[in-house]
């Protein structure tokens, strides 16, 4: 729904027309009933002044109130207009007008046989005043249908009984100006008070209205943000795959020689590029919902003792103290998680801490583990701590100091706490540093961590046997397959390249033929013209079995992460790192068969 732009003369009569449309159909809404009844009410008055007046004057009045009765077509009409609401004022006015001959037709009553006998002349006044105090009700809606229905009655029956001159009746007559005053004034606050309710009420409405718009164009805005991110990160890791993959390639080449310096400083540069994309990468894994936590019994010290050894030479390099504070708490958590939001929460803390030191240490709090990460660096104002969990937002970074970062650290650090479930806290003074607080279940000590044994896995990768029989990539860069190709052969592994289906499908053919077929298929997810990857992988593993298949992609839209994690096949993300690729291939790998085409299926 857009938004359009309206004048605040332009949205009152819109107001005033909403409210008019209300008040109409609510009119309109009793008319059955209250016609109906009208007539039966005439009728037995009519039958009872039959005997009381002139026959003929009675009669005259009862046509008159039958010929209102069959008028009734005139107001029903209004359900059947389809253009009912574009024509308000017309079935306003042809209510007030049909209430209006009704009103003077009761009125004609005291005019033409006002009873002579007080009882009667008082019961008159009843049946009369009753009406008006019933019906007042119905057209209250509409201040003018309400004096349209009341007016003429009550000045008629003040009207007939001064016209039969007596005391009494100048009393009732006093009375019944009285009533016709009270009567106007109540039905005057009450269509006021409808008036108002309605009024409220589509404000309202027109506001939720409007909320709804921005939440929509909120949501849509984020979602613009989100795939301009994601190709922003696309077209970024492609030439920085290649890039990586040349400089590993270059840098296994000249180990050993003078110039291997430079082509190790350009590896830092590009593990330092490739970090701030994995950072974004995070960010689009974690809204995508494809992390799962696998919650366990940890033991806080061997993670307290992981983040003492990754962050003791930073701290050091800026001259400020790290102490973290040994613990004998266990919590239950996420391991790989965990220390992932505890490494942002320091690696954030160092870079805004310019003297004095950092902090971590754990302790009981309110029945939980309650980890504490303290600096004492520059602060964060009160109006800015809700700001900071955006993504890339800084404080006092004006000048976009890469050495601080992206930004992005405690945007993973509050979406890591609400997959976990971890309540995160913020205590902060500018100019004195902060303190960060995260509240975790406490857990039974188990005999073992699989930390310990998470981090050993990840840095110290045993020997690797290069594959024996060769390794197909399809990828559409050509810059990728060249780079591709001349790291795998540095590492001793035969690879050859295609750009298109069509062309590794040959390639496959013809070394199949030869007996000498590919081990694996390394595929990109995005190839060109918009070709699914994953299809083709997919589609080539399986004729070509029992070919493994490896996808390599740049992709970090969510709805892409999802999609991939849904097919269940190993995925490396540009730009890759030389160990992982290397463990990759040489890992053991289950073929793609017949029994993972319902995976093919569900991604249609």
């Amino acid at each position: 729904m857009a938004i359009t732009a309206q004048t605040p003369a332009a949205a009152e009569d819109r107001l005033d027309r909403l409210v008019l449309c209300e008040q109409v159909a609510m009119l309109y809404s009793t008319i059955r009933s209250a016609t109906l009844g009208d007539a039966l009410l005439a009728l037995t008055f009519g039958a009872a002044m039959y005997w009381q007046a002139p026959h003929w004057l009675v009669l005259v009045w009862m046509l008159a109130h039958l010929y209102n009765t069959s008028r009734l077509p005139v107001l029903t009409a209004y359900f059947k207009d389809p253009m009912a609401d574009e024509h308000l004022t017309h079935w306003a006015d042809t209510y007030c007008r049909e209430l209006r001959l009704n009103s003077i037709t009761w009125g004609l009553a005291p005019l033409l046989f006002l009873p002579d006998t007080l009882p009667l002349t008082a019961l008159m006044m009843l049946i009369m005043m009753g009406l008006c105090a019933a019906g007042v009700s119905a057209v209250s809606p509409l201040k003018r249908a309400a004096w349209n229905y009341l007016l003429p009655m009550l000045l008629c029956l003040t009207l007939g009984l001064l016209l039969r001159p007596s005391v009494m009746n100048a009393i009732l007559a006093v009375c019944c100006l009285i009533f016709l005053g009270s009567i106007l004034r109540f039905a005057k606050a009450q269509s006021d008070l409808m008036a108002q309710s309605l009024r409220s009420r589509f404000e309202k409405q027109a506001l939720a209205e409007q909320l709804a718009a921005q939440v929509k164009a909120t949501e849509e805005a984020s979602r613009q943000k989100t795939r301009f991110l994601a190709s922003a990160s696309h077209d970024l890791r492609q030439p920085l795959h290649a890039i990586s993959l040349l400089g590993a390639a270059l840098q296994h080449q000249l180990r050993g020689q003078p110039a291997s310096i430079n082509a190790d400083r350009l590896m830092q540069a590009v593990g330092t590029l490739g970090h701030s994309l994995d950072s974004m990468l995070d960010i689009s894994r974690l809204d995508a919902g494809v992390i799962a936590a696998e919650r366990q019994p940890l033991a806080l010290q061997e993670l307290f003792q992981s983040l003492n050894q990754r962050f003791v030479d930073a701290a050091s390099e800026k001259e400020l103290a790290l102490r973290v504070r040994a613990t004998e708490l266990w919590v239950d958590s996420d391991p790989q998680l965990l220390q992932r939001l505890l490494s942002n929460l320091l690696d954030n803390a160092i870079k805004y801490t310019t003297r004095g030191g950092v902090l971590v240490l754990a302790r009981r709090r309110q029945g939980q583990a309650c980890i504490e990460v303290h600096d004492t660096g520059i602060g964060i104002a009160p109006e800015q701590q809700k700001l900071i969990y955006q993504e890339f937002y800084q404080v006092n970074n004006p000048g976009r100091d890469r050495a601080l970062g992206l930004g992005i650290g405690l945007s993973i650090v509050a979406r890591l706490s609400k997959l976990l479930a971890h309540r995160l806290q913020l205590d902060s003074t500018p100019g004195r540093g902060s303190r960060f607080r995260l509240y975790l279940p406490l857990a039974q000590a188990s005999a073992g961590s699989d930390l310990a044994s998470a981090a050993t896995t990840k840095h110290c990768t045993p020997p690797l046997a290069a594959p024996a029989q060769p390794i197909l990539i399809l990828d559409d860069e050509a810059d990728v397959r060249i780079a591709m190709c001349e790291l795998l052969l540095s590492h001793g592994v035969q690879a050859r390249a295609a750009s298109t289906e069509a062309e590794a499908a040959a390639l496959l053919q013809a070394a199949q033929a030869k007996g000498e077929p590919f081990e694996q298929l390394i595929c990109d997810l995005r190839l060109a013209h918009g070709v699914d990857g994953l299809r083709v992988g997919l589609a080539l593993a399986r004729r070509f079995a029992p070919l493994t298949l490896l996808l390599v992609t740049g992709e970090t839209a969510p709805e892409r992460l999802r999609y991939v994690r849904a097919a269940g096949v190993p995925v490396l993300f540009k730009p890759v790192n030389t160990q992982l690729l290397l463990t990759a291939i040489s890992a053991p790998s289950t073929p793609i068969d017949d029994t993972n085409r319902n995976i093919s299926g569900a991604l249609a």
